[in-house]
């Protein structure tokens, strides 16, 4: 079933206190932690997918859309935020399947299989590294990522056109949305649009002029990259700034 408002998820790379995040030993995968004191704020589209844990219970985070807000949660969480395109096969569904959801793992995976799995992150010293172990495990038994997927997202992000990738990667461009929706949860054009916002965010926070951002972000100017910001984090970019 799909999860209340009130889970305690934070976008990657906070610097919120209580937040915090290292590479995985799964390629391309990020680990992260969070406590309470790092609850608000919005997590904000990124292509990816998340096994969440918090006491007593495992989660999946399908891909955004637009920002999700998180509520006060007194528990701590913990994540393993999957490379785009990649969670899918490790957890059998559709990314689409879960597009801008939180759900119980045990609506995907058996009952006494999930039973066994929150056991074993519960009682771990650890729960991120436990939780990563089991992703690994995964990962072990499924098939290796489709190196199509990680093309995609790397051409997307260095900014070419979905036509001129669809015919690099020998594909329609009906071909490449139907792929796309199932590894990503979304066309490639919308996949193009949350890597842009990203990119721009980096920058901004980085301390760049937001007209320089802009550019080399790839936005037509400040303005697109202002209602871009507002129409898939839901505030102004100044506030979105403003919370870190």
């Amino acid at each position: 079933m799909a999860v209340d408002e009130h889970s305690a998820v934070l976008a990657p790379a906070s610097t919120a206190p209580g937040y915090a995040e290292r590479a995985s030993r799964l390629v391309g995968a990020v680990v992260w932690t969070n406590t309470p004191s790092a609850v608000g704020r919005p997590v904000l589209p990124d292509g990816c997918m998340d096994l969440l844990w918090t006491e007593g219970r495992l989660l999946v985070a399908g891909p955004d859309t637009h920002a999700y807000h998180p509520g006060s949660s007194p528990a701590r969480w913990a994540g393993v935020r999957f490379h785009p395109g990649t969670a899918p096969a490790l957890l059998g569904v559709p990314a689409h399947a879960l597009r801008d959801q939180r759900v119980e793992l045990a609506d995907l995976r058996p009952a006494a299989e999930v039973r066994r799995l929150t056991g074993r992150v519960d009682a771990a010293a650890d729960p991120a590294h436990a939780l990563e172990e089991i992703a690994l495990e995964w990962a072990a038994r499924s098939p290796r990522p489709d190196p199509l997927l990680r093309a995609l997202v790397a051409a997307l992000d260095a900014g070419r056109p979905v036509a001129a990738i669809a015919d690099r990667l020998g594909l329609s461009v009906r071909q490449l949305h139907r792929r796309s929706l199932a590894a990503f949860g979304y066309g490639p054009k919308t996949l193009a649009r949350v890597l842009r916002l990203q990119r721009a965010l980096a920058l901004a926070r980085s301390g760049m002029p937001l007209a320089e951002t802009a550019a080399r972000a790839g936005f037509a100017d400040q303005a697109h990259l202002s209602r871009d910001v507002r129409e898939l984090a839901g505030m102004p970019l100044g506030e979105l700034l403003a919370r870190g």
